[in-house]
């Protein structure tokens, strides 16, 4: 039974919280680059008329926000640079995009589940840090 209860644990694998954070920064990051904010850059003049304004401050400055949040604090994340600053702004990105952009629906027809998600993904990193396996460690940052 003991043993049985050891597989079932998975305690033959080794255990690194810092892998962990590596994978999480390289998956959720680099998703948020190549899924999302890489086509609002490339395609910025075609986003930039029909893009939601929820802060009043034009359609284009939101739009350009949004892009730099997706695309260069996605890009921090992945390398683990300034990863607590880009994951709280990301978070905020994902956040106002799941309540506004979605109105906060997890299912159903235009549902923020993949904003929600990756909220939940950035506010892991805001609070873990990037590990060890990043550039913010080889700085000295508390990690």
């Amino acid at each position: 039974m003991l043993g049985a209860m050891k597989f079932l644990q998975l305690n033959f694998l080794p255990g690194s919280a810092d892998a962990g954070l590596l994978i999480a920064r390289l998956w959720f990051g680099g998703s948020m680059v190549l899924l999302h904010g890489w086509g609002k850059l490339t395609n910025f003049s075609a986003y930039s008329g029909k893009f939601a304004d929820p802060f009043g401050m034009g359609q284009t400055a939101s739009l350009g926000l949004t892009t730099f949040a997706e695309v260069v604090c996605a890009t921090f994340i992945v390398l683990g640079l300034f990863t607590r600053l880009s994951a709280l702004i990301l978070a905020f990105n994902m956040a106002v995009a799941f309540k506004v952009g979605h109105g906060a629906k997890l299912a159903g027809e235009g549902n923020g589940e993949v904003a929600f998600l990756f909220l939940g993904a950035f506010l892991v990193l805001l609070f873990a840090g990037a590990g060890k396996f990043s550039v913010d460690a080889k700085m000295g940052a508390k990690v």
